[in-house]
C-alpha cells in the first residue's frame, strides 16, 4: 500500500469518529458472539473432552503422543483437559453459570496433574481460572497450587531463570524427566510468570512462587544491554548470556513487557512501572532492532504477536499511536481477513498462517473503552464475520493454514474461547450485561480476570494513613489479620495474628503495619497536645468551673485567639448534628451541644453553622469516658477540604459533658467561654477545680499475647496523616 495512501487513512482514523451504532445492533453482535462460543465449546465437549483441544476438521480431541508432534506448538498440552480449565472465566463472563458450575465439576472429578509429560513452563502458567459456588470449598485454588508447587524445579538454576520445559511429575533432573538439558528460553517465557504466580503467593499465603516469579523479572532487568536498555528474545538460562539479540515488541518478549506494567497495576510495586517506563521510553519496536544497535531493523517484517501492543498502549495511556499501531493492523486484516502469523512492512504476506490469535481484538476491545469510538465496533464485527464467513466449520472454528488460499488447518487452540470470545463479548456489551464489574479485575496475558482485591491492586497500607472510619482500611486490616476492639473509654485496641491474614504476604504487611503503628504512638508519647478549655462564665459559677476539652482540626483555632468565644449553650436538634437542624431559632446565635457518632465532626459543624450556630461543642457518647483517664485528641476533617467550616469546635468527654448538660437542666440559661486556657475566673477562687481542669497525656500501651502484637492507641485519632479522630 502507497505510504500516501495509508497516512490518508490514518488520518480518517485519527480525527473523525465512526458512526454511532444501535443498542439493537450491538445486541444483536453480542448475541451473535455468544452463538459462535456456544459452537465452538459445545463441540469441544461433544467431540474432544478430555483431551487438551479439539481438531475441528476431524471432529476429535486432540491427544499428545496420539497426533504426530507439532513440535514446540505440543508443549501447552499436559494431559489436563486445557480447553475445558482455560475457558472457565469465559463461562462465567457470558453468564453461563450453570455450563460454569457443571464445568468446574467436571475439572475436579476429571482432570489430574500428576502426568508424566513435559510441559511449557509459560504455557502451563498463564493457562488457568477458577471462581466460586456454594458446594465449593477451594478446590481450584489447591489444584493451581499443585500445579505452580510441580513448576517450581524448572526454577532451579543458578540465574532464577526457569528451564523452558518442566515434567509435572519428575520435575527437570534425571532421565526419566525427558528434560532439563535445554540451555536457552525465550524473554516471555523466562518473564510472563509474575502475575499468576504473585496472585497464587497471595491467595495461597505461601510467597515462595511470587519469590520465583521475581527472582526471574529482577535477573531479565539486570541483563539488558545498558546502553539501548533493550532485551533480547532469547536468554542462556545459566549464563545470562543473550543468544538471539534482536529486540521488538513481537514473538518472544511480547508478554514480558505486558507484565511489568500490569505488575505494577496488580501488585502497586513501583519498580515494575520505572522498568516498564524505561524500555517504552522509545518508539515501539514493530520491526525487530538489534539491542546494540536500536535504530537498524533487524528484519523487514512484522509478526502478529505484537497486535496486543495497541492495547498496552491504551493502559499506559498512549492512546495516539495506540490508534496510529491499531490502524496499521487493521489494513492488513482488510486485506488478508485476518492477520498473517507474519507480513512485511508493504502488508505482503510473510508466514501465511493464522491460528485464530485473539491480539487484535483484545487491542480492538481496548481502544473502544478509551475511545468510545464506533469505529471499533465496526473492526470487531469485521473480525466476527470474517470468522463465520473463513474459519467455521461444523465441529467449530479451525485455524487458517493460509489467509491467501482460505485453507484450513485441523487445530483450535484453548486460547481461541479463553481470549477471543471474552474481548468480543465486552467490545459489544454494556455494563448491566456483565456479571461484575470489568474495571475490578486485570488481564492475565491469556486474558484470565485476577482480581484487584484490597491488598494487591495498590501497596499495603501504612499505618499514617490509616483511618478508622475507612471501611476500605478496615477491610484491608482484616486482610492482614489485624482486628480492631473498642474498649470502654473510646480507644481502640488493635490485635494482630498472623494466622489469620489471608496470605503469608498479607500477614508480613500486617507486622509492619503494627510496627509503624508503635513507632507512631512513641512519637505521640512525645507530643504534648495542649487541652482547650470550656468555662461556665455565668451566674453563680462566674469562671469557677473549667471543664478541659480537646480541639479540631479545623475552624477557629482558639489558640490564636486572644479573648476566646463567648456565648450561651443549647442543644441542637437532632441531638447527633448528622442532619439539618431542625431547631435554628435556638441555634442561630448560640453555642451548639451535639453528641458523638454517626456521622464525621466536620459534617456536624457544617450543620450547626448552616443554623446560625456561632460555635459548637461535641459531647462524647461513650458512657463514663472521662479527661482524667482517656487521652486528648484532636478531631479530624471528612478527608476533603473544611476551609469552609469557620466556627470553633470543641470535644468533651462524656463525665464533663455531663456536668454542662445537667446545668443546663437547672439553670436553663448557661453562658460558657471557649478559650485555649482558663482565664481569670474571679478574686475569690483559687486553684483549678479538683479534677477538671487536667493535663492533657496521650498513653498508650504495647503489649505482646501469645504471637500477635497488640496496639492500644486512640485510632480514632488517625485521619489522613495525622492521628486524629474523626467521629
Amino acid at each position: 500500500m502507497p505510504a500516501v495512501l495509508f497516512s490518508l487513512m490514518l488520518l480518517g482514523a485519527l480525527c473523525s469518529l465512526g458512526e454511532s451504532m444501535s443498542r439493537e445492533e450491538k445486541s444483536r453482535l453480542r448475541n451473535q458472539v455468544v452463538e459462535m462460543f456456544d459452537h465452538a465449546y459445545q463441540n469441544y465437549m461433544d467431540h474432544a473432552y478430555p483431551a487438551d483441544e479439539l481438531m475441528p476438521l476431524t471432529c476429535r480431541g486432540r491427544v499428545r503422543g496420539l497426533e504426530p508432534s507439532r513440535g514446540d506448538v505440543d508443549d501447552a498440552l499436559g494431559k489436563f483437559s486445557l480447553t475445558l480449565i482455560d475457558t472457565l472465566d469465559t463461562l462465567v463472563l457470558l453468564n453461563k453459570t450453570t455450563e460454569f458450575e457443571a464445568a468446574v465439576r467436571r475439572v475436579l472429578k476429571d482432570v489430574r496433574l500428576d502426568n508424566d509429560i513435559v510441559v511449557s513452563v509459560f504455557e502451563t502458567n498463564i493457562r488457568e481460572g477458577g471462581q466460586n459456588m456454594q458446594w465449593y470449598q477451594d478446590e481450584l485454588l489447591h489444584m493451581a497450587k499443585d500445579l505452580g508447587l510441580r513448576l517450581l524445579p524448572a526454577f532451579n538454576t543458578s540465574s532464577g531463570l526457569p528451564y523452558p520445559r518442566v515434567n509435572l511429575r519428575h520435575g527437570v533432573r534425571g532421565p526419566e524427566t525427558r528434560t532439563g538439558t535445554e540451555t536457552d528460553t525465550c524473554t516471555a517465557c523466562a518473564g510472563t510468570l509474575i502475575l499468576e504466580f504473585a496472585a497464587l503467593s497471595r491467595f495461597t499465603g505461601d510467597p515462595v512462587f511470587e519469590a520465583h516469579a521475581r527472582r526471574a523479572m529482577d535477573f531479565l532487568w539486570e541483563k539488558r544491554q545498558r546502553n539501548s536498555n533493550l532485551v533480547g528474545t532469547t536468554i542462556n538460562i545459566h549464563s545470562g548470556e543473550w543468544v538471539r539479540r534482536d529486540s521488538g515488541v513481537g514473538a518472544g518478549i511480547d508478554s514480558y513487557y505486558e507484565y511489568l506494567l500490569k505488575a505494577y497495576v496488580l501488585l502497586g510495586d513501583d519498580q515494575f512501572l520505572q522498568r516498564f517506563n524505561i524500555y517504552i521510553s522509545q518508539p515501539p519496536l514493530l520491526l525487530d532492532v538489534h539491542i546494540h544497535k536500536p535504530l537498524l531493523p533487524a528484519r523487514t517484517w512484522m509478526d502478529s504477536l505484537l497486535a496486543f501492543f495497541p492495547g498496552l498502549q491504551v493502559l499506559k495511556g498512549d492512546i495516539r499511536p495506540a490508534i496510529e499501531t491499531h490502524e496499521m493492523l487493521y489494513q492488513v486484516t482488510k486485506k488478508h481477513n485476518f492477520l498473517p502469523e507474519a507480513f512485511t512492512t508493504d502488508f505482503r504476506v510473510h508466514w501465511a498462517q493464522h491460528p485464530l490469535r485473539p491480539e487484535f481484538a483484545e487491542s480492538t476491545y481496548f481502544l473502544y473503552k478509551a475511545t468510545g469510538d464506533p469505529y471499533y465496533l465496526e473492526a470487531g464485527r469485521t473480525i466476527l464475520d470474517n470468522l463465520n464467513r473463513f474459519a467455521r466449520v461444523p465441529c467449530g472454528f479451525a485455524a487458517m493454514k493460509d489467509v491467501r488460499t482460505g485453507s484450513h488447518e485441523d487445530r483450535m487452540d484453548s486460547f481461541f474461547l479463553a481470549e477471543m470470545f471474552k474481548y468480543l463479548f465486552l467490545l459489544f456489551a454494556d455494563d448491566e450485561d456483565l456479571p461484575f464489574d470489568i474495571e475490578d479485575y486485570i488481564f492475565t496475558t491469556e486474558a484470565h480476570l485476577l482480581p484487584l482485591e484490597p491488598g494487591m491492586g495498590r501497596p499495603p497500607l501504612r499505618a499514617q494513613d490509616f483511618m478508622a472510619n475507612n471501611p476500605e482500611h478496615l477491610e484491608l486490616l482484616r486482610r492482614m489479620g489485624v482486628t480492631l476492639i473498642h474498649l470502654k473509654d473510646g480507644r481502640v485496641q488493635l490485635v494482630q495474628h498472623a494466622t489469620q491474614a489471608v496470605s503469608a504476604v498479607a500477614a508480613e504487611d500486617g507486622v509492619r503495619f503494627m510496627q509503624e503503628m508503635m513507632e507512631l504512638s512513641s512519637q505521640q508519647q512525645k507530643e504534648q497536645l495542649p487541652p482547650r478549655a470550656i468555662q461556665i462564665v455565668s451566674d453563680p459559677f462566674f469562671g469557677r468551673v473549667v471543664l478541659t476539652a480537646g480541639p479540631a482540626q479545623f475552624g477557629i483555632d482558639l489558640s490564636k485567639s486572644a479573648t476566646g468565644l463567648r456565648g450561651f449553650v443549647t442543644v441542637a436538634e437532632p441531638y447527633s448534628g448528622c442532619s439539618e437542624i431542625t431547631n435554628p431559632e435556638y441555634v442561630r446565635g448560640h453555642i451548639a451541644l451535639l453528641q458523638r457518632g454517626q456521622c464525621m465532626f466536620a459534617e456536624k459543624a457544617r450543620h450547626i453553622q448552616k443554623a446560625g450556630a456561632i460555635g459548637g461543642i461535641v459531647i462524647d457518647d461513650n458512657e463514663g469516658s472521662s479527661s482524667d483517664t482517656a487521652p486528648l485528641f484532636q478531631m479530624a476533617g471528612d478527608g476533603r477540604s473544611t476551609d469552609d467550616v469557620t466556627l470553633p469546635l470543641l470535644f468533651l468527654f462524656h463525665k464533663e459533658g455531663n456536668i454542662l448538660l445537667e446545668t443546663l437542666k437547672e439553670y436553663r440559661e448557661v453562658e460558657v467561654l471557649l478559650s485555649d486556657k482558663a482565664r481569670d475566673r474571679g478574686a475569690d477562687v483559687g486553684a483549678a477545680e479538683g479534677g477538671c481542669l487536667t493535663e492533657a497525656t496521650t498513653p498508650t500501651n504495647f503489649e505482646p499475647i501469645s504471637q500477635s502484637l497488640i496496639s492500644t492507641l486512640a485510632l480514632e485519632r488517625l485521619s489522613h496523616h495525622r492521628r486524629l479522630s474523626v467521629m
